[in-house]
């Protein structure tokens, strides 16, 4: 593996290791980091700061969750589009060429050493971080409900999407049934989409990887941007996730 230069940051970032919550937070597109080597992928600084390079919101949604729940947050630093840590490594799509109509002049053409150089670099420490929290917590004991944090851009090809959060699930997550029980009890089923805006199928890699091979409980939530664009924003709806996962948690038998 070659790791990051020593003036670049490595690829993620823990708040609150070894905490003692039922909840492990991730944000697999939290951040929007470029290697310097990479030249900013060829892209203007509009483009970086769009929602195509990352998540919005997540890092300052997740700290505050970690926060109020006492829960580590492990996030990525480095943008989704140097390498998609919730894709396979091995799917063309993990390092994508165009993005929501945007070329990516840097991702074109790439050799399998170039390829395989981010995923030894990126997207392989992150996870290893990840099954080194959960190995951890197993040893001491702790049951763990993985909590992946997302966010969506409100308007997509041409469609104004009215959701204000998602539940993500592949059928098998009493956990992720119960707290969509809960949002839609209180912003209504038009506002809390189920599968929506995205379902959870082979596409994704995170859950299935961590969660599915050690058979845990997970959510993964997909809250829309406009929602996260200031700290008040990431307060606001912290406070209401914050109060909705234990309560959930409890729902359950």
């Amino acid at each position: 593996m070659r790791p990051p230069p020593a003036d670049e940051a490595p690829p993620w970032i823990a708040l609150n290791p070894g905490a003692d919550s039922p909840f492990l937070l991730l944000g697999d597109h939290a951040g929007r980091l470029i290697p310097q080597r990479l030249t900013e992928l060829g892209l203007s600084d509009a483009d970086r700061a769009r929602h195509i390079a990352w998540d919005i919101g997540v890092a300052g949604l997740g700290e505050r969750l970690s926060g109020r729940l006492g829960a580590t947050f492990i996030r990525q630093r480095y943008s989704r589009l140097v390498i998609d840590c919730n894709r396979d490594p091995a799917r063309a799509d993990a390092i994508p060429e165009v993005s929501d109509g945007t070329k990516v002049p840097g991702n074109r053409d790439l050799s399998l050493a170039e390829r395989l150089d981010r995923v030894t670099a990126i997207a392989a420490p992150y996870h290893r971080a990840i099954a080194d929290e959960l190995d951890a917590r197993a040893t001491r004991g702790l049951t763990t409900t993985l909590i992946s944090l997302h966010s969506f851009t409100p308007r997509m090809d041409g469609f104004d999407r009215p959701w204000r959060f998602g539940v993500l699930h592949a059928d098998n997550s009493p956990y992720s049934q119960a707290v969509l029980r809960r949002l839609r009890s209180e912003f209504g089923e038009a506002l809390v989409g189920d599968n929506q805006p995205y379902k959870m199928d082979e596409v994704d890699f995170t859950i299935p990887h961590h969660a599915g091979g050690r058979g845990l409980e997970y959510l993964e939530l997909e809250v829309r941007q406009d929602l996260l664009t200031d700290p008040a924003g990431q307060d606001g709806v912290a406070a209401i996730v914050a109060r909705l996962l234990p309560a959930a948690l409890a729902d359950l038998p």
